[in-house]
């Protein structure tokens, strides 16, 4: 949130849970392997997401105990035109953030 400068309240997360028999990882990762994915309204600039992207990995080490070697982030960025939010087209609703940081 902080990197974005982004309100507290835009944040939502999704977990995947997989049985341990049907968690396929690489073989130079550990049972603690995690895949992030990041969906957000393209516009953040490319020092924005850096930061982000370490800020991530250096939570998860400290916090969690979890390697930088075991986690894999992948940032998806999309056209507020391609989102449907509250009923209506995201490209239309009056956001109470600034999207574009450029």
């Amino acid at each position: 949130m902080s990197c974005f400068n982004l309100p507290q309240d835009k944040c939502f997360q999704q977990f995947i849970a997989l049985n341990p028999e049907d968690f396929i990882y690489p073989n130079d990762r550990s049972e603690h392997y995690t895949i992030i994915e990041i969906s957000m309204f393209e516009g953040r600039n490319d020092t924005h997401k850096k930061q982000l992207i370490k800020t991530i990995f250096h939570h998860i080490e400290h916090q969690c105990g979890i390697s930088p070697q075991d986690i894999e982030i992948t940032l998806f960025e999309t056209p507020r035109s391609h989102w449907g939010i509250r009923g209506q087209s995201a490209d239309e609703l009056k956001l109470n953030y600034v999207v574009h940081l450029e």
